[in-house]
């Protein structure tokens, strides 16, 4: 029987212009404390029209889940690149994380993972997965109870309430 393994630097296909989905999770799936889901969020929503337009992001105890389409690097003229993208993100909250838990060592783990939304699926329904997340594992009954979401004005329904639209 062949043993397993774990592959290290996944391919990243990216697709400009295109929705892509991004999850990253804890350096040996540590439980982030509230104060480190704070900074993350915070980090995250700090590229939003920055580097990417973010659609919608939540904090788990121990990953993150972010849906986004990469914007135009004005000083390159290109898109930026995921790679440059996780790296802001994970670099800028590690470094923030570290310095308030007065505490030294890798926060996420080195690997991300990632794919670009086919044109099939539908943004919104994707969106709503993410938000879903925390109901799903049972952390909290109501969304409005999960502290570390945040979803895009535009993805906030007719049925929906506004409540993340101005966070």
């Amino acid at each position: 029987m062949p043993k397993a393994f774990y592959r290290r630097n996944l391919p990243h296909l990216q697709r400009d212009f295109k929705p892509h989905f991004l999850t990253f999770c804890t350096y040996r799936r540590w439980i982030l404390p509230d104060c480190a889901r704070t900074i993350t969020l915070n980090c995250c929503l700090h590229e939003h029209q920055v580097k990417i337009d973010l659609h919608t992001v939540v904090v788990m105890p121990d990953h993150v889940h972010m849906i986004f389409t990469p914007l135009i690097d004005k000083e390159r003229s290109e898109v930026f690149s995921l790679a440059r993208i996780t790296k802001a993100i994970k670099g800028a909250s590690a470094h923030l994380i570290n310095r308030r838990l007065e505490y030294s060592g890798p926060v996420w783990q080195e690997e991300s993972f990632d794919r670009v939304l086919r044109s099939s699926e539908s943004l919104d329904a994707k969106v709503e997965y993410v938000l879903n997340n925390p109901c799903r594992k049972g952390l909290v009954l109501q969304l409005l109870d999960y502290p570390w979401l945040w979803v895009a004005p535009v993805h906030v329904g007719p049925d929906a309430l506004v409540w993340a639209a101005g966070r």
